[in-house]
């Protein structure tokens, strides 16, 4: 019998190559085959700064010194994430996409949903109506769901056939405000000064107050109780690695993730996360 495939959809372009491509290869090594969706039915193209690390630091629009890196070796994809995008935009399931009106439930074992922050190609994501009604049909059919960072915000929107969000009444965690401020400021005071707001799809409207439209507080909003948002609580094991932003897991060291499991849905924060969502993620998948 052909491998059970998992969906990922990905917007056109800008999404998080870590979140995606270390999804698929954990994914592959555990024995299933992994399905991609477009709005088009073309290859995505992922966000090109998050792999090079290039025009992330204050001089990058200088063609000299846009090599040199500072800001950009921070942020930028690690290079186990970097070797498994190259490897997933070759794979012939990447190379030849669903369209997302194409997407049926019964077709697929479970779903990925990554993120990626660059408002340029994620709106479209983030905002698919035909997106949050298949996410939505997902979640209702009881099959497992993994999301991440901005991947989190899609599962927020969509909506079941009670009208709230199909993470009303569920735990979830995604990338924290203040992961999400600490990239930001990163970047607007030390980096990009020519494109101040990279780190933020969503900003705040006038008289909204800082942080209004970052992903905790918008996931936040959708959710039954705002406490239903998960962090890392002071005094956990491993707290420094978990929440400083200077480690992410591997196969080998689980201790910097922090993953929020419930029922049949498992959320994580950001890139740093992947080996532990997955594992979490592929146990579901094997228990349905």
């Amino acid at each position: 019998m052909p491998a059970p495939c998992i969906v990922i959809p990905l917007p056109r372009r800008d999404f998080d190559p870590s979140e995606a491509a270390l999804s698929w290869q954990l994914l592959r090594q555990a024995g299933l085959r992994v399905c991609f969706a477009t709005p088009d039915g073309q290859p995505a193209e992922p966000d090109p700064l998050m792999l090079s690390g290039e025009g992330l630091d204050v001089w990058g629009l200088v063609p000299g010194l846009r090599r040199l890196r500072l800001v950009g070796l921070l942020l930028r994809a690690r290079a186990d994430a970097r070797a498994a995008c190259a490897a997933m935009l070759a794979d012939p399931d990447y190379r030849q996409p669903l369209r997302h009106e194409r997407l049926r439930v019964e077709d697929f074992a479970g779903l990925m949903l990554p993120g990626g922050h660059h408002a340029r190609g994620m709106r479209e994501y983030l905002e698919s109506p035909t997106l949050q009604a298949f996410v939505a049909d997902f979640f209702a059919s009881g099959k497992p769901v993994a999301a991440v960072c901005h991947g989190v915000v899609l599962a927020a929107r969509s909506k079941g056939a009670d009208g709230r969000s199909v993470l009303y009444g569920r735990k979830t965690t995604g990338l924290t405000w203040k992961m999400e401020k600490t990239a930001w400021d990163l970047t607007r005071f030390f980096a990009r000064w020519w494109d101040r707001d990279y780190y933020r799809t969503y900003l705040e409207a006038p008289g909204e107050p800082v942080g209004h439209m970052s992903v905790q507080a918008e996931v936040s909003r959708a959710l039954a109780s705002p406490e239903d948002f998960l962090d890392v609580p002071k005094g956990a094991e491993d707290f420094w690695r978990k929440t400083s932003g200077l480690h992410r897991d591997t196969a080998d060291d689980l201790r910097p993730a922090w993953v929020v499991g419930d029922g049949n849905y498992v959320s994580a924060r950001w890139p740093g996360d992947m080996h532990g969502l997955m594992a979490r993620f592929i146990g579901l998948l094997k228990q349905a």
